[in-house]
């Protein structure tokens, strides 16, 4: 029982790396995501202040709105995911 109890601290360390490293990797991909939204937020942005018919007009507010809507949820995604990165 005693060996066992020897490992844990290491095995707890080897956990908190992987975290870290996986924290690492998931804020690169949700700045690369970040980037993604943020290209069609312009797009959409030109789109509904062009010279559109109604439906296409709705159609790109959905879109404008969506990818608002998912720009908001990336920030607070990586929000969290800095502050998992400091613990």
């Amino acid at each position: 029982m005693a060996g066992k109890r020897g490992l844990q601290p290491k095995a707890k360390l080897q956990g908190k790396a992987k975290v870290q490293e996986d924290v690492a990797y998931l804020r690169v991909l949700a700045h690369d995501l970040s980037n993604a939204l943020e290209a069609i937020l312009q797009a959409s942005y030109l789109l509904s202040h062009g010279k559109l018919e109604t439906e296409s007009k709705r159609w790109a507010h959905l879109i404008e709105k969506s990818s608002e809507d998912a720009a908001r949820i990336n920030r607070e995604m990586r929000k969290l995911m800095r502050s998992l990165g400091e613990e």
